[in-house]
């Protein structure tokens, strides 16, 4: 039976707003509404291993893939061997999680501190903190001081470089979406166009076979790679923080998050209990002093 085209009106109206009423409930904030909260609100409890994770009495870490060394060994986040592996652990120990609870996630790099909505508690992948990036997502505190640094082949032209004036007419190489690619061109600023890798291991390659000169990264990559991957290759020195500011990995969470206040304030106990420190040692005692580019 047909209804009249008023009562249809009417019952769709109704229709609509018991609809409307029942998902009010469970359905995610609109993007504004999460941004203009304060990253771990004023309400939320810690109470240990009982967050409002992804998954009840779990906590969901997430990290790239492939997990490089010095932040994890053997491509396994989940062996809790290697720096980053380690503070994964230890911050989810903090907030009452044991290795058990620990469910690890692999996300591109560039995807983690893209804006929407994470599937993750948090992600840990030598992703620096920055303004514009907090504007996508949220961050813990630093958990680690990095410098970012420049390798080079042995006996080549780049590898005798001791100033940023000497890198300028080289083609040097970095991840995309990296600050190891922001400093080549904001710091160095080449007169060749820059080259942007995907991934780490294709910025190795290039650097092997010839592609590039040079490839900046982080200073403990730069260790590993010139001990482990590219024996034949150097550091040929780091650069100097820009801003007075050092620059610092964060732990990313999703905007507005609930979990922000208690991620920060278990990377702030790791700190301060000097566990972060014992663990930099651990596992990347190689990332000593390196000769300072100006």
């Amino acid at each position: 039976m047909h209804l009249a085209p008023r009562a249809l009106r009417r019952a769709v109206a109704a229709a609509t707003i018991a609809l409307l009423a029942t998902a009010v409930g469970c359905a995610p904030q609109p993007e504004d509404k999460a941004s203009d909260q304060a990253s771990g609100s004023t309400g939320t409890t810690c109470a240990k291993g009982k967050l409002a994770t992804q998954t009840s009495g779990k906590l969901t870490i997430a990290t790239d893939e492939p997990a490089y060394e010095p932040w994890f060994e053997d491509d396994k986040p989940a062996n809790g061997k290697g720096f980053e592996s380690a503070v994964a652990y230890a911050v989810a120990k903090q907030l009452g999680y044991d290795k058990s609870a620990v469910v690890w996630q692999s996300v591109p790099f560039n995807k983690a501190f893209a804006p929407g909505v994470k599937t993750f508690d948090f992600d840990i992948n030598q992703v620096s903190i920055s303004a514009e990036r907090k504007k996508a997502v949220d961050f813990s505190s630093g958990y680690y001081d990095v410098r970012q640094a420049v390798i080079a082949l042995k006996g080549s032209k780049a590898a005798k470089a001791t100033t940023i004036a000497g890198l300028k007419g080289l083609k040097l190489g970095a991840q995309v979406g990296t600050t190891s690619l922001n400093y080549i061109s904001d710091v160095v600023k080449p007169t060749q166009q820059e080259a942007a890798f995907s991934k780490n291991d294709q910025a190795v390659s290039a650097l092997k076979n010839g592609q590039v000169d040079a490839i900046v990264v982080d200073l403990p990559t730069a260790f590993y790679i010139t001990s482990a991957e590219v024996t034949n290759a150097k550091i040929v020195g780091q650069f100097e923080n820009q801003g007075g500011t050092p620059e610092q990995f964060g732990l990313v969470l999703d905007k507005g998050s609930d979990l922000t206040s208690c991620v920060t304030s278990a990377v702030d106990a790791l700190r301060k209990d000097g566990t972060l420190a014992a663990l930099e040692k651990q596992w990347l005692s190689d990332a000593v002093d390196a000769p300072v580019l100006k």
